[in-house]
C-alpha cells in the first residue's frame, strides 16, 4: 500500500519539526515553565478570559489553577481585571510582557522553519507547501486546544 509507505517520511518530518518546536521554546522556558507558557498563547491567541473559563480551557482545576495565576501575575507576564459586565468575574489578561515572549518564540519558530525552506530548492518549495496544508486538512488542523499540551 503507498499511503504506508510515506508513513516513514512524514514521521521523520514530524521528528524535524518537533525539533524546531523545542528548540524555539526551550528559551521560554527559563522565564516560565510549560504549563504557564500554555496560559500565556491562550491569552495571546485568543484574548483574555474569566479565570474560570480560563481554568476550564486549559483543563486545570480552579483552586490549583488560582495558584498558578498568582505566580504569572508576580512574574508581570498576566493582569487580573474587574469585568465590567459582572463584578463578581475577573478577567485575565495577557501582558506586554507575556506577548513579546510568545511573539518571540513564534518569531524564532517561524525564522528556523525559513532557514529549513530556504535548502530546499525552489521548484519544490510550493509543492511542499501545498502538501503540508492537504496533510493539516486531512488531519483536521488541531485546534488551539489540542496544540496547548505541547506549548504551542
Amino acid at each position: 500500500m503507498q499511503a504506508l509507505g510515506n508513513v516513514d517520511e512524514v514521521v521523520l518530518a514530524s521528528r524535524a519539526l518537533l525539533a524546531i518546536v523545542a528548540r524555539t521554546i526551550t528559551p521560554a522556558l527559563e522565564q516560565v515553565t510549560l504549563p504557564q507558557f500554555r496560559v500565556l498563547v491562550v491569552l495571546v491567541g485568543a484574548g483574555p478570559h474569566r479565570v474560570g473559563a480560563l481554568a476550564e480551557r486549559l483543563d486545570a482545576l480552579p483552586s490549583t489553577f488560582s495558584r498558578a495565576l498568582d505566580r504569572l501575575e508576580q512574574g508581570g507576564w498576566v493582569e487580573r481585571v474587574p469585568s465590567t459586565e459582572s463584578r463578581r468575574e475577573v478577567i485575565v489578561e495577557a501582558t506586554e510582557q507575556a506577548r513579546a515572549l510568545v511573539g518571540a518564540v513564534t518569531g524564532a519558530r517561524r525564522a528556523a522553519i525559513a532557514a529549513v525552506l530556504e535548502r530546499i530548492p525552489e521548484e519544490h518549495r510550493e509543492a511542499l507547501g501545498a502538501a503540508f496544508r492537504e496533510f493539516a486538512d486531512a488531519a483536521e488542523e488541531p485546534t488551539l486546544e489540542d496544540l496547548l499540551p505541547l506549548g504551542i
